[in-house]
């Protein structure tokens, strides 16, 4: 029982790498082109905030189980 329980939770982890290099791999290929807004540096306030705001949107769907 141990033994699968083990296997089972390695699966899941395994899936859920794959899952997050796929998401990964998709961003950098929209940032590639140009679809997502590199990161630059500005003295506007509303456009930092902005900045922090997606960034911290990308970590936590990036940590996103699912």
């Amino acid at each position: 029982m141990k033994v699968e329980a083990i296997s089972s939770n390695r699966e899941k982890m395994q899936e859920n790498i794959g899952d997050y290099v796929a998401q990964l791999q998709l961003h950098m290929a929209l940032q590639a082109r140009n679809l997502v807004p590199t990161l630059t540096q500005t003295d506007d306030p509303r456009f930092k905030l902005l900045q922090e705001t997606q960034a911290t949107l990308e970590k936590l769907a990036s940590r996103q189980t699912i």
